[in-house]
């Protein structure tokens, strides 16, 4: 007899944003000639940076002639963008990340959720609240949770981000194993200094701890005095894990490429309390269930490093904080409270009211589809998110039609 996996029945009957698209799916079933704006999930709408493009286009050609044709290429991608992303984002701010220490995938999603398949099932997790529904579902899928229950899955250890803390939560009471923190924040916004960082890493050290560091938003920080690589903190190679994603930085979400890196010095510990470095263990994974980032996509993700790249891209990075900025600006001449829209795409706004009516209210009133706080957990209850991730015209005409409705 053929059994299912029943850690999936623990798990709430639907994702967040399958939520979302059935209400929005239901309003313009009900209201065929209104029109809609999404500022809701974080998909970008500006078109890949032509230095992308073209390298595309050359690569795509290159495929073309038996001389340059390539099939499999490394799992762990192609030395050239590992180079790249090694001198680029790492040495050139003082963190000394190698090229074989990186590993590219198709999406920061992807790897933040298979990552804990080389940990041991009783790892003890530790979560942010709000949170990226990813980082729970997939330790409730492999086990490591009780069932869900007053809005909590048992077994979980959440740190607690709120207006309080500034959204930067306390180091954990009770002792955890494995640690998720996003910075810029998704939901929230909210961006981590560099003192705050070193606590958590410290905090690691002592515990013999591991974070997950998902830095898929660094590219949208301004303040200079920001860390963008949790590996720009002393000590941090030895017990976190980065994530970085093209998605947002170059506009790749349809076209995926995004990378990982695992230190060679980051260890963890079998049950005989040996240190076993993760390298190996994520290569093997890596390698035995990916096939690779296709060639073409790759070179266009090495461009974004070119000189034509990088200003492309800042360009597009400048527009969705515009765009922010705008949100941000009339929300709080409207008396909202807001976190964010400085040094991330996203707007985490107070509404003072049930996060869902407050959703209803904007979508039913206004058109526009914001993404519910109660979706990231308890603490997001009483807050709605606002992404930037659209042009510049829907967004005032958002604001215009939010700042009539309310």
């Amino acid at each position: 007899m053929i059994r299912i996996n029943e850690n999936y029945q623990k798990l709430k009957s639907s994702y967040l944003f399958a939520d979302i698209a059935r209400r929005v799916e239901k309003f313009q079933k009900d209201n065929p000639h209104r029109e809609i704006i999404k500022l809701g999930i974080g998909d970008v709408t500006l078109p890949l940076p032509l230095a992308c493009v073209k390298a595309m286009h050359q690569a795509v050609d290159e495929m073309a002639i038996s001389s340059t044709f390539r099939g499999y290429g490394p799992e762990q991608g192609y030395g050239f963008l590992r180079q790249a992303i090694s001198d680029s984002d790492f040495r050139s701010r003082g963190a000394a990340i190698d090229p074989d220490e990186i590993f590219i995938s198709d999406g920061a999603k992807c790897d933040t959720g298979n990552i804990q398949e080389i940990f041991d099932a009783n790892t003890v997790v530790a979560v942010t609240d709000p949170v990226y529904p990813v980082y729970v579902d997939t330790n409730v899928m492999a086990g490591r949770t009780g069932n869900f229950q007053d809005g909590r899955y048992q077994g979980l250890v959440y740190l607690e981000s709120t207006r309080e803390n500034s959204f930067i939560p306390d180091l954990p009471e009770t002792p955890v194993d494995l640690i998720y923190l996003c910075y810029p924040n998704n939901p929230t916004g909210a961006v981590i200094t560099r003192d705050e960082l070193a606590r958590w890493v410290e905090y690691a050290m002592k515990n013999k701890a591991l974070i997950l560091y998902d830095a898929a938003y660094e590219a949208f920080i301004r303040d200079p005095e920001l860390p963008r690589s949790i590996y720009e903190i002393d000590g941090a190679t030895q017990v976190a894990i980065e994530f970085r994603s093209f998605s947002k930085t170059a506009g790749f979400t349809g076209t995926r490429c995004a990378f990982t890196v695992v230190p060679r010095n980051c260890r963890a510990y079998d049950r005989q309390g040996r240190e076993i470095m993760l390298h190996s263990l994520w290569n093997r994974r890596h390698s035995t269930k990916f096939n690779g980032v296709s060639y073409p996509v790759q070179k266009a993700a090495l461009a974004v490093y070119s000189k034509e790249g990088q200003q492309q891209v800042l360009t597009n990075i400048e527009y969705y904080l515009g765009n922010a900025r705008i949100i941000r600006e009339k929300m709080e001449k409207l008396g909202f409270e807001c976190t964010g829209g400085i040094n991330s795409p996203y707007i985490w706004i107070n509404g003072n009211k049930d996060s869902w009516s407050f959703f209803d209210d904007l979508l039913n009133k206004a058109g526009v589809v914001c993404t519910p706080g109660d979706g990231f957990g308890l603490c997001g209850k009483g807050y709605i998110r606002i992404s930037a991730f659209n042009s510049l015209e829907n967004v005032e005409k958002a604001m215009h039609r939010i700042e009539s409705a309310l």
